[in-house]
């Protein structure tokens, strides 16, 4: 028999949403605390003068993991909404325009492969076999707690005997000899904040999830599935208040008793679930006299993901006969300086390392009749990288936009009818990530299992963290699956 418990979350994201429903299924007391005006966090979708634009996530896998949450309120996911497979999965261009078209279908992407490279289709066929073998070996890991340094190393035998402590464009690299096969093979970390030149390559799991369960596209963008999913909690019995921001946890004789809200209320809790960035909540939730310094040295010493500028576009004329995709990732031929810049270096790089998003390509219903949807993502350093931002983002913002008119889409600017763009200081003010990291901590080998931090916090008892910046990590499944964690943290936990 479980203890009912008064639970608060902290945050609207697909962490918040999965743990959320979870625990109000079993009956618990649960109200979401969501300091924007929409739900979503990272997943907020902006609408502006009839187009919908997903603020993050744009690539989604694992269907299961939706419907489990569907059908622990007695529902089908079906009936809420409309999953759409593509394929190709992306289009991924050079640094000379030619594109590459990444299928489901092993067949189609070594046709692909033999028109760049011939020699290398032996070496992929080896890759992918390695992949699916990573996948099956890992993934059940995804969706369970590394309490224990010794439930960690459990895995190194095979870590070691697979060579997946090396990264990913070396794993990818041993396999095929073209330069670009070896960037389309092992680009999977820039989708979870990591540089392919130091990303170990058990991340390329990633590859077997999209192999396994397809990528898709919701009707109605991401933004449907977070609204949803808050129908779905609702009618469940939770409780969503919107505008209103945690302003600091209480903590009575070393666990969380409680939230302070910004309008000065307060709201006591037997437990707090928080989808917000995690070293945000330990420097700026907790009261200084409560954070213990090793606590603190250790964020300090944390390397963090990479950081976005995202501007989301709406054009008066559709692009039909535009060589673009739904999702379409443009690499530079200096790609590993480019990736050094970005990661290591903290400069702005002087090439564009971009992913394009094209959603009214496959959902007109994003857009109003005869337009288009975009949004342009460009990776570029976290806030360690002391950019002025607030001088440079006109400019920058012209640089992709010419880019894109130049290569891409023709006449581009004298089309946009609506433009939105957000920076670094976006992420740090609005999104409350430290460093403006866009994904968090960043992946890593000795911050990956038990060395990321885990779902219970180590440092104060009833507070759990979901999210990209714990275990097991950035994206949207491993997202998921941290609220499934949380979820069955506390009930064990809570059993009487």
């Amino acid at each position: 028999m479980l203890k009912k418990q008064n639970i608060a979350v902290i945050g609207s994201g697909f962490g918040a949403l999965s743990a959320a429903i979870r625990l109000v299924s079993q009956g618990h007391n649960v109200t979401i605390y969501e300091k924007l005006d929409k739900p979503g966090g990272r997943a907020y979708q902006y609408e502006l003068n009839g187009f919908k634009f997903d603020g993050g996530p744009t690539v989604i896998t694992a269907p299961h993991q939706y419907d489990e949450l569907f059908e622990l309120a007695g529902k089908k996911r079906e009936d809420y909404l409309t999953f759409v497979p593509l394929d190709p999965f992306y289009r991924i261009f050079n640094g000379n325009g030619d594109h590459f078209n990444y299928w489901r279908d092993q067949d189609k992407t070594e046709q692909e492969i033999a028109r760049f490279s011939p020699s290398d289709i032996q070496g992929y066929r080896i890759f992918l076999n390695k992949m699916n073998a990573i996948f099956e070996w890992f993934h059940p890991f995804t969706e369970k707690s590394f309490s224990t340094l010794f439930s960690f190393l459990r895995i190194f035998p095979y870590v070691f005997k697979t060579g997946t402590w090396r990264s990913m464009y070396s794993f990818a690299s041993m396999h095929v000899k073209n330069d670009f096969i070896r960037k389309i093979l092992s680009f999977h970390p820039l989708l979870i904040g990591g540089n392919p030149f130091d990303t170990p390559s058990i991340y390329g799991l990633i590859i077997g999830f999209e192999k396994e369960w397809g990528v898709h596209y919701c009707l109605g963008g991401t933004g449907a599935i977070v609204n949803a999913l808050c129908r779905v909690f609702e009618d469940s019995g939770g409780t969503i208040k919107l505008n209103t921001e945690v302003s600091r946890l209480l903590i009575e004789k070393n666990r969380i008793s409680g939230l302070c809200l910004a309008n000065g209320s307060v709201v006591k809790t037997d437990s707090v679930v928080c989808n917000g960035d995690i070293a945000f909540c330990y420097k700026h939730l907790i009261p200084h006299e409560n954070l213990p310094r090793a606590l603190n040295l250790w964020l300090n010493n944390i390397q963090y993901s990479n950081s976005l500028v995202v501007i989301y576009f709406g054009t008066k004329k559709k692009y039909t006969d535009s060589r673009l995709s739904h999702h379409n990732l443009i690499l530079g031929n200096d790609y590993k300086k480019f990736m050094k810049d970005v990661f290591s270096r903290k400069k702005m790089p002087r090439e564009l390392g971009l992913y394009l998003h094209m959603p009214s390509a496959t959902d007109p219903s994003i857009a109003p009749e005869g337009c288009e949807s975009f949004y342009v993502l460009s990776l570029v350093p976290n806030l360690d990288g002391k950019i002025k931002w607030a001088e440079i983002i006109d400019d920058y913002t012209d640089k992709i936009l010419n880019f894109l008119e130049e290569n891409y889409l023709p006449d581009l600017k004298e089309n946009i009818i609506v433009q939105h763009t957000v920076s670094p200081l976006h992420f740090a003010s609005t999104l409350n990530s430290f460093k403006g990291a866009a994904f968090s901590i960043k992946p890593s080998m000795a911050q990956s299992g038990y060395f990321r931090p885990q779902v219970k916090s180590k440092w104060f008892k009833d507070l759990y963290f979901v999210g990209a910046g714990v275990h097991p990590g950035a994206g949207v499944p491993a997202v998921m699956a941290s609220g499934k964690i949380a979820a069955a943290d506390i009930s064990e936990i809570n059993q009487i």
